[in-house]
């Protein structure tokens, strides 16, 4: 530890950011997003940040601490590596915990590994939300027809109520569904980057009844539903094929999805229609005050 350099980011360390979230992904996966610059802005130069440099000026391990999109205190972090059994992701997680005055934060963690969730656990930290990142390479994708009666139609200002309607009617029954109202909705979807109204799909039954649907954004397939009456059907595998079909025809090398851990059921859907795991990314809340951990962190 006391052989690192640490000073805070700046807009100038947004490349070795970029070079350090890469190597993290590459170890263990992981929301690829991550290395991306107005990511990185979002994670690590929103609020107050660290940074650890090796004798070389490699920049091994970053931490920053800042307010997320819903008010709450969070923080992240990353470990090259090659430096990791030395304690610096304990050190981080103590600073960010200093430095959150000792109130309670949660931990954003858009790659994760065995050790980081084994930490979190020494540290007083809950997981309370994780996902499976999964990719598909776009050369093998199944033939999976589209069920008699349904028909499918793309995002417009007319069909986007649909889109809600089917968003609703699949999701209402999970736990934590925050029933989001239609405008609300709408605006998210689509102000999300790269969203592709052209590719996304709404199915309708002939009596124009809404029973799935999937929005698509870049190379992402963002959302995915089937109301629960329609389930068993394989609406839902023929609604993925048909968007990895579209999106290799969009010229897209790849695609992308993540489904959440507590969902097996999804996420052996889509092994069987060629995705890959590609890591996870996690949430974690302090349950346990900061003062009661013991230790201090060594970063000035």
């Amino acid at each position: 530890m006391s052989t690192l350099d640490w000073k805070p980011l700046s807009e100038a360390d947004l490349g070795a950011l970029a070079h350090l979230a890469e190597r993290c992904l590459e170890k263990d996966g992981g929301l690829p997003l991550l290395g991306t610059e107005p990511m990185l802005r979002q994670l690590f130069l929103s609020g107050q940040s660290v940074g650890g440099r090796d004798e070389t000026g490699d920049l091994v391990a970053a931490a920053s601490v800042f307010v997320d999109a819903s008010g709450q205190r969070a923080a992240t972090g990353l470990v090259h590596p090659s430096a990791r059994q030395q304690g610096l992701g304990e050190e981080l997680v103590r600073w960010a915990l200093e430095q959150s005055g000792g109130s309670l934060l949660r931990l954003v963690a858009e790659t994760t590994s065995p050790e980081s969730d084994a930490l979190a656990q020494r540290l007083g930290l809950r997981r309370t939300f994780a996902e499976h990142v999964m990719r598909h390479p776009l050369v093998e994708i199944p033939k999976i027809p589209r069920p008699d009666g349904v028909h499918t139609h793309p995002w417009t200002d007319d069909t986007s109520v649909l889109f809600h309607t089917a968003y609703s009617r699949s999701f209402a029954t999970r736990p934590g569904f925050p029933g989001t109202p239609l405008d609300e909705w709408v605006a998210s979807v689509e102000e999300e980057a790269g969203f592709r109204p052209d590719l996304s799909r709404v199915a309708l039954d002939d009596e124009g009844l809404v029973v799935g649907f999937v929005t698509i954004s870049d190379d992402w397939i963002d959302q995915v539903g089937v109301v629960p009456n329609w389930r068993g059907r394989r609406l839902g595998a023929h609604l993925v094929v048909r968007s990895l079909r579209a999106l290799r025809k969009a010229g897209c090398q790849q695609a992308w999805l993540a489904v959440n851990v507590d969902n097996p059921s999804a996420h052996d859907l889509y092994l069987r229609l060629g995705f890959v795991d590609h890591g996870q990314r996690a949430r974690f809340q302090q349950v346990t005050p900061v003062e009661s951990l013991g230790g201090t962190a060594h970063i000035p």
